[in-house]
C-alpha cells in the first residue's frame, strides 16, 4: 500500500507518498481500506518532529480517518468486512490502509457521507470528552471556546449550542467570527484584544463570567482565562499554542472555587475507564443522536487528494483554515 512518509523532521515538503508495508490485522482490530483522513494540528508537530507517536503506534501521521472494513481481528465482535466506519487512531491515518482496535470505531453517523466522517472522530472524541465528560456543562451555562474558527472550534461551538449552552468564541478576522456566529456563538470575539473577551463575558452574564472554558493557547492564556472564570468555573486546557509554562494564581482559583484541567486525548490507553474505547463509546452514545440530527454538521475547509497531504499543511503553516481538511485517499 501506499501512505504518507516523513523523510526528515522539518516543513510540508518532507512529507512524501511512498509504498510502505500493508498493517496486519490483531486480535481485537480491524483494519480499514481509508476513504478519508484529515488534518490535525498534532500532525504539524509530529512533522516537526515535536510530537513522536505513543509507544507501540504507527509512526504514519493521520489521528483519525473514514473507510470500510476489510479484514476483522481474533474475537472482534458487532463489526462486519464492509461496513462503513470512522476511526479515532493514535497514528496511521495518512495510508491507503491501517489497523485500528475495534473499540475505536464509530459508525458514520446518517446524514454524513463517508469522505467527511473522514474528520470526525478525533474532534468529536476531544470535545465532548472535554465539554462533557471533565467540564460538565450543561444547558445554560456559558462555554468560551478559544479559537472558535479551527478543526475544535467549530465542532465545539455546535457541540454545546445542542446541548443548550450559551458559546462565546474567539477568532481573529471579521470573516473568521462571522462564521463563528453562524455555528451557533452568540458573541464572537477578535483574540487580538484581551480586554475586549473580558468585557464581552461580563456585559453577557452580569459580571458572572464563563462557567466553561475550552482552551488551546496554555501558558499565554492562563492568568486571563483565570479572571475569565465565574464562579465555580472549570478551565480545561487542550492545545499549547501559547506555551507550556505560567504562574497560578491559587488565591484567585481558590476563591471562585474553580478548577483548571489539562487532558489529551493520543496518548489514552486503548481500554480502561479513562481510555480511548471509554470515550469512543460515550461520544456514540450521547453525540451521535445530536449529529444525525443535523444539530451538528461538517465544516471543510478544503478537499485534498492525500498524495498531496504537503499541500495540506501548508494551508495550514499558513493560516486561516476554517474547520477541517480532508484528505481523499
Amino acid at each position: 500500500m501506499y501512505a504518507i512518509t516523513v523523510r526528515e523532521p522539518g516543513g510540508p515538503d518532507v512529507l512524501t507518498w511512498a509504498e510502505v508495508p500493508d498493517p496486519e490485522v490483531g486480535p481485537g482490530e480491524v483494519v480499514i481500506e481509508v476513504a478519508a483522513s484529515a488534518v490535525n494540528r498534532a500532525d504539524l508537530l509530529q512533522r516537526q518532529g515535536f510530537y513522536p507517536p505513543p509507544p507501540g503506534a504507527s509512526e504514519i501521521i493521520g489521528l483519525e480517518c473514514s473507510g470500510r472494513i476489510v479484514a476483522l481481528g481474533e474475537g472482534v465482535e458487532g463489526w462486519s468486512v464492509g461496513d462503513e466506519v470512522c476511526a479515532l487512531l493514535s497514528g496511521g491515518g495518512y495510508a491507503q490502509r491501517v489497523a485500528v482496535p475495534a473499540g475505536h470505531l464509530l459508525p458514520v453517523p446518517a446524514g454524513w457521507s463517508l469522505e467527511d466522517a473522514g474528520g470526525l472522530p478525533e474532534v468529536a472524541c476531544t470535545v465532548w470528552s472535554n465539554l462533557v465528560g471533565v467540564a460538565r456543562l450543561a444547558a445554560g451555562e456559558l462555554v468560551l471556546i478559544q479559537g472558535g474558527s479551527g478543526g475544535i472550534g467549530t465542532h465545539a461551538i455546535q457541540v454545546a449550542a445542542a446541548l443548550g449552552a450559551r458559546v462565546v468564541a474567539t477568532a481573529g478576522t471579521p470573516d473568521r467570527l462571522d462564521r463563528c456566529r453562524g455555528l451557533g456563538a452568540e458573541l464572537a470575539i477578535d483574540y487580538h484584544d484581551v480586554d475586549d473577551i473580558a468585557i464581552a463575558l461580563r456585559a453577557a452574564t452580569d459580571g458572572r463570567g464563563a462557567d466553561v472554558i475550552l482552551d488551546n493557547m496554555g501558558a499565554a492564556a492562563l492568568a486571563a482565562n483565570i479572571d475569565r472564570l465565574a464562579p465555580g468555573g472549570r478551565l480545561v486546557v487542550i492545545g499549547m499554542q501559547g506555551g507550556v509554562k505560567a504562574e497560578l494564581d491559587l488565591g484567585k482559583l481558590l476563591r471562585k472555587r474553580g478548577s483548571v484541567s489539562a487532558t489529551n486525548l493520543r496518548g489514552r490507553p486503548t481500554d480502561g475507564p479513562d481510555g480511548k474505547a471509554a470515550i469512543v463509546a460515550s461520544v456514540r452514545e450521547g453525540l451521535w443522536p445530536l449529529i444525525e440530527k443535523g444539530q451538528v454538521a461538517p465544516v471543510v475547509h478544503e478537499r485534498l487528494p492525500m498524495a498531496d497531504a504537503a499541500a495540506a499543511h501548508r494551508l495550514f503553516d499558513a493560516g486561516g483554515v476554517v474547520g477541517k481538511v480532508l484528505l481523499r485517499s
